[in-house]
């Protein structure tokens, strides 16, 4: 993914910034406790497609 996209990009929750997890292919909104997916290299940022990101996986 670009990262001047990933600039741009906020969670749609929070409005908080979103990081890059290569190896899931997901954007970590660590503020609202969600991953959102990235099918084909386009992200899904819609809350119900979103899973919750565990403690152990904040912790990181």
């Amino acid at each position: 993914m670009d990262s001047k996209l990933l600039e741009l990009l906020v969670c749609p929750v929070t409005k908080g910034p979103l990081s890059l997890d290569r190896k899931r292919q997901e954007l970590v909104s660590r503020s609202a406790r969600l991953a959102y997916p990235v099918r084909d290299g386009i992200p899904v940022l819609l809350e119900n497609e979103a899973r919750p990101l565990t403690d152990e996986e904040l912790a990181q």
